[in-house]
């Protein structure tokens, strides 16, 4: 909902998710996962490239008035956010709804009753139990009139699929109305399957290829994180819908390291003479 329209000098909201409206171009889309919570850093990013950015709620000390901020900064690039909130909670659903975060990641759902759940927490009755208030960002403050009738046309859900039992019950989770996305953590994942820390593992790829077929066959797009470069291009190259291809952070401390070492490195050769 970041474009408007004029009509006799009032400017009215269109009621429509960029994500999905992204996801239509034919084309996998490439994001970046952030949790370093630097509003600087969520700026210059928006202007990197990529075509979304992931919020990370659950991982990094992001509070809603955070993510409220976030949200601000993205709006005014051409990047798509996402919101991972930390749970599966009706509450926060809610909460994050109202500040206009309409495209939400929920991490470790289970079960189709959890996604149930899930989609209920994201719509206003007859299709939900969504809380109504009239005055939020959301709704641009009253600007967009008709946002009650047309809210669900604003959401995205995207449920994340972390654990074996999960996808076992993949068929079941991807069938569930009003769930758009599954997007597969590979490091939960792999610890699930006793293989805790082996994000890039190939038992954990082969097995994440398997549900996302499953995923794909039910009509609902795919996504998935890449553990390392080589494995975000055959994401990129497999079907995936979106794939998160870097991690900020990361990108941060290994390069801090990398520069790190090499010039203690040349440092450890030099002996100073003179001086204090």
């Amino acid at each position: 909902m970041n474009e408007t329209k004029c009509d006799q000098g009032v400017f009215t909201p269109r009621l429509s998710n960029p994500f999905r409206a992204a996801l239509d171009g034919g084309r996998p889309l490439c994001g970046i996962w952030s949790m370093l919570n630097a509003f600087n850093a969520t700026e210059g990013l928006g202007w990197a490239g990529y075509d979304w950015i992931l919020i990370d709620g659950e991982h990094a000390p992001v509070s809603l008035e955070d993510a409220l901020t976030h949200l601000r900064i993205l709006a005014g690039t051409p990047t798509l956010p996402i919101v991972r909130l930390p749970w599966n909670d009706p509450v926060a659903i809610k909460q994050f709804l109202d500040i206009g975060a309409q495209t939400i990641m929920l991490p470790y759902v289970q079960t189709a009753e959890e996604a149930r759940r899930a989609v209920a927490a994201m719509h206003y009755p007859p299709h939900g139990q969504r809380g109504v208030a009239a005055m939020h960002r959301a709704g641009r403050y009253g600007a967009a009139p008709g946002y009650l009738g047309a809210a669900s046309e604003t959401l995205y859900l995207i449920v994340q699929a972390e654990t074996r039992a999960t996808l076992e019950e993949i068929d079941e989770i991807a069938a569930v109305d009003g769930v758009d996305a599954v997007f597969f953590g590979p490091g939960d994942l792999a610890a699930s399957m006793g293989k805790l820390g082996q994000a890039g593992d190939a038992a954990v790829t082969e097995a994440i290829d398997l549900a996302a077929e499953k995923v794909r066959a039910a009509g609902k797009a795919a996504g998935v994180l890449a553990a390392n470069a080589a494995l975000a291009e055959r994401h990129l190259r497999n079907g995936y819908h979106f794939v998160s291809v870097a991690n900020e952070a990361a990108l941060l401390f290994s390069a801090a390291r990398a520069a790190a070492q090499m010039h203690r490195a040349i440092a450890s050769e030099t002996v100073i003479r003179g001086g204090g």
